[in-house]
């Protein structure tokens, strides 16, 4: 399995009915909260990385973790599953050095202090 791409490569360790696929661990930063869903087993988030706009679906086991929308968090944890790209969170905090108000557009030509005519 490629830890970059959670692809395959034939290493897999396979025994009578039962497949092991190591685990590889992920990071990211800038994460946007889009949606919570309380499952039986877990607690399922819908992040966007904030740069990119790649959605991830990650998995909270603990349904422990309360997250806010407009706030922006790096998460860490495994992929567990190379077939699926199940994103297993072990920590989240909140990404100090992107801020919300850090997303606010800049004004053209110094127009920011200027009064409409």
């Amino acid at each position: 399995m490629n830890p970059s791409t959670a692809l395959p490569t034939g290493r897999e360790l396979q025994l009578p009915f039962v497949v092991f696929r190591p685990m590889f661990n992920f990071s990211a930063n800038h994460l946007l909260l889009l949606s919570r869903t309380e499952c039986r087993s877990c607690a399922v988030f819908l992040m966007q990385d904030h740069s990119t706009r790649r959605v991830y679906r990650l998995y909270d086991f603990t349904k422990s973790l309360d997250l806010e929308a407009n706030v922006f968090y790096c998460v860490a944890g495994k992929v567990n599953s190379a077939d699926k790209l199940s994103l297993v969170i072990e920590s989240v905090k909140r990404d100090t050095k992107h801020t919300w108000s850090s997303m606010a557009h800049a004004p053209v030509d110094g127009a920011e202090d200027s009064p409409l005519s």
